[in-house]
């Protein structure tokens, strides 16, 4: 038992065994040999399915949502939540008590009651910005804490599509454009939660790349270009978050529906990769029985199905002999397997304590690091400790920070007492139309910076009348005008530009005082036509549980921005490989074909520099307080590239540098793709010796013929870049030739 008190220790305290809970599993491993938790999850999981029925292995691979889905009681058992696998009382296997998401444990519909609160991170596009893996993990075990405080023990999170078109009502739930980026943080993240012992997902599988029409819109892709791309981001989150599952998307790819999809689910997924976790359904995603020997393993959210389909139907299907009863052992192999690695099986699942004071730190810390210093004329900012006026304009900045909206919006525990929680309602029909509302995290710029500047005049404006907003400013020594783009689940933003005349209020305000600092609020890029008549521009993304304080903190200059774009910003639609999004006039059930044909695996960056087309910003862009210099490029070959570059803080400030290896050319002509990033913290003067090095597969390219990855002999170009297209060191090294297993 000595391996069951050692993780207890590690898990940190959320929930004590205490001495009598150990004694009784060491009772019950005596008659029930899988409470054994000395063994393997493997072998466990082997000694319990020997002795399940037909019947109680199906229970494990269907289930409810964790609510009342119109009229009625809970599910008995469940403690409210968006999904719910019963438990087993006969063999000791406990409920899955399932919740939405990567941002925090979400209370959907306040169902647990409206005390039951939790902390909410920044946008998982923000935790893209920060380029750093050691912010994702904590941030993730942040959430799976406070999931296992609340008895919750999988956690629906890990969004990893990859950013395809910038108007994706999801993009601010994933972690940008590059496959590398995303998968690295993705899968950091659920790493994170799964160190408190709750499982997580990894989402949505696959190509989910626009909300429009999501569940008729067909993704047509080529099989190398998506190896490259989407289907690289998530095995890279596999491998280095080993979710316990993973989950299927509502679309289809190339023409057959991503929950019953054999191709993605039996043979990229589990023999390709080896993944032993079991494959669970998005809610309403399923449309046959045999979905289940497509790949799919568990069917959730069984109410937004046409028909439980992994009940009765199954049962049949194994009667008849059409289902093979070593699929139906498989698919509850999976789950079990899942369970008993996280230790499910180990523990009581009690509630536990949560130190919100803590965690709020953890979600501003990572505000700061997200923070993209996108413009800075004339050192505008920092905010100049005399001035004497700042006037604070638009976006709710007296109220709070937006948020996304859909599943993964968190009800935060933040607010003064009595204070009403600010909300806009968005309108809209259908489901979603329920979760179609900007809730404003308490955690206002507004007060932040009158806090900070307790002897100046710090005035507001709501923004509502731009002429207004403008005689506020014309006499301030610096006008800050907080704009947002509300984006969420379910519909893509019809456009990259600021709704509400937000766009209006900035030229005026602009026209009335240059020293102008537009802070965008948006989970998406969008189009910057004032560009030219502000100072600055700060991108704040949907910052979370604090994120009025982390945006004064780098306002003021008590923080360095540091945050880099994890997306390339287009000028406006025209840039776009689909200028208009596809199924535009299209009915809600229509068919709509989304063509990925045209960009390939040449996703963002990739497709500006293949087109030769300049963006308004490139990926991995940020500006600093400081200054960074990079000399001394050394480079080595072999198997794969590793590059050593210098980095010195050539300025005045502490900062932090994100450093940006690049390919740029091999054997066949010029390639861009980010090879290797590491994010460094200078003081003045200071420098460090930073080593970078490729995962040989990002040197390669997908060979359908081949079934593998291929790295052609010869000479390959790199470059460290201060973004996807601005190279300041170049050099060369010769890589030996391989073929890799996919």
């Amino acid at each position: 038992m000595k391996s069951l008190k050692l993780a207890v220790a590690l898990l940190g305290g959320i929930t004590t065994l205490t001495a009598a809970p150990i004694v009784a599993q060491e009772r019950a491993a005596t008659a029930r040999p899988w409470m054994d938790a000395t063994l393997s999850p493997e072998k466990r999981t082997e000694l319990l399915l020997a002795l399940m029925t037909l019947d109680e292995k199906v229970a494990l691979l269907h289930g409810p949502m964790g609510m009342s889905f119109g009229p009625g009681p809970l599910p008995p058992g469940a403690i409210g939540s968006a999904g719910y696998i019963a438990g087993n009382a006969r063999l000791g296997i406990p409920a899955l008590q399932e919740s939405d998401a990567s941002l925090g444990v979400t209370n959907p519909m306040l169902v647990r009651g409206a005390e039951d609160m939790s902390t909410a991170l920044p946008s998982s596009l923000a935790l893209a910005a920060t380029f750093n893996p050691a912010i994702a993990y904590e941030g993730g075990r942040m959430v799976g804490s406070e999931a296992r405080a609340k008895q919750i023990n999988v956690q629906l999170a890990g969004g990893v599509n990859l950013l395809r078109d910038p108007r994706n009502g999801r993009n601010f739930e994933y972690v940008g454009e590059d496959p590398l980026l995303a998968g690295i943080l993705a899968g950091e993240s659920v790493r994170g939660i799964q160190s408190n012992g709750v499982i997580s997902t990894v989402k949505h599988f696959a190509l989910n790349g626009q909300e429009h029409n999501r569940m008729t819109a067909d993704s047509v892709i080529g099989e190398a270009a998506a190896r490259e791309s989407d289907l690289l981001a998530f095995q890279i989150a596999i491998e280095r978050g080993q979710p316990g599952s993973v989950m299927c998307s509502y679309n289809l790819v190339n023409g057959t529906y991503g929950c019953q999809h054999d191709w993605l689910l039996n043979q990229v997924l589990k023999r390709d990769w080896g993944y032993k976790g079991f494959v669970m359904s998005d809610w309403g995603a399923v449309h046959e029985v045999g979905a289940f020997t497509a790949g799919l393993d568990q069917q959730s959210g069984e109410q937004l199905d046409k028909q439980v389909w992994f009940d009765k139907p199954l049962k049949d299907g194994v009667a008849a002999g059409t289902i093979p009863t070593a699929r139906v052992d498989d698919a509850t192999r999976r789950v079990l397997t899942a369970m008993f690695a996280a230790g499910l099986f180990d523990r009581e699942n009690a509630k536990g304590a949560i130190d919100y004071a803590a965690h709020a730190a953890i979600a501003q810390h990572e505000a700061e690091e997200a923070i993209v210093l996108l413009q800075n004329r004339n050192g505008v900012l920092p905010l100049a400790a005399g001035a004497k006026h700042i006037a604070i304009i638009g976006g709710h900045a007296d109220g709070g920070v937006p948020s996304g909206t859909g599943s993964s919006q968190v009800s935060s525990p933040w607010r003064a007492p009595g204070a009403p929680l600010r909300s806009v309602p968005l309108g809209g029909e259908g489901m979603m139309g329920m979760f179609a509302n900007v809730v404003f995290h308490p955690s206002a710029p507004l007060g932040a910076l009158r806090e900070r500047f307790k002897d100046a005049r710090v005035s507001f404006d709501s923004g509502a009348y731009p002429a207004a907003a403008a005689a506020a400013a014309r006499d301030a020594d610096v006008a800050i005008v907080f704009v947002y783009q509300p984006s969420g689940e379910g519909e893509d933003v019809p456009s990259m530009d600021l709704p509400y005349g937000q766009d209006a209020l900035i030229e005026a305000v602009a026209a009335a005082n240059p020293n102008t600092v537009v802070v965008l609020q948006t989970g998406n890029p969008v189009n910057l036509r004032w560009k030219d008549k502000v100072g600055a521009i700060v991108q704040a993304w949907y910052s979370g549980q604090r994120g009025g304080e982390a945006i004064a903190r780098v306002l003021t200059g008590e923080v360095n921005p540091s945050g880099r774009l994890p997306l390339t910003w287009a000028k406006d639609e025209s840039q776009l490989p689909r200028p208009v999004i596809p199924g535009t006039g299209a009915g809600p059930n229509d068919r709509v074909t989304v063509d990925y044909t045209i960009e390939g695996a040449d996703i963002g960056y990739r497709w500006f520099a293949r087109r030769s087309l300049t963006p308004q910003y490139w990926f991995g862009h940020g500006l600093s307080y400081t200054s960074f210099g990079h000399d001394q490029l050394e480079v080595k070959g072999g198997k794969t590239i590793t590059a050593s570059v210098t980095v010195t803080n050539t300025g005045s400030k502490p900062g932090k540098d994100v450093v940006q290896l690049y390919l740029t050319g091999k054997p066949g002509g010029a390639e861009r793709r980010l090879l290797a990033f590491e994010k460094i913290d200078l003081a003045p003067g200071e420098s460090k010796r930073v080593t970078l090095t490729a995962d040989p597969r990002l040197l390669a390219s997908y060979d359908t013929r081949k079934s593998g990855w291929v790295i052609p002999s010869g000479n390959y170009d790199v470059a460290i870049g201060t973004d996807a297209g601005t190279m300041a060191l170049t050099g060369s090294a010769k890589v030996s030739g391989q073929t890799l297993k996919p």
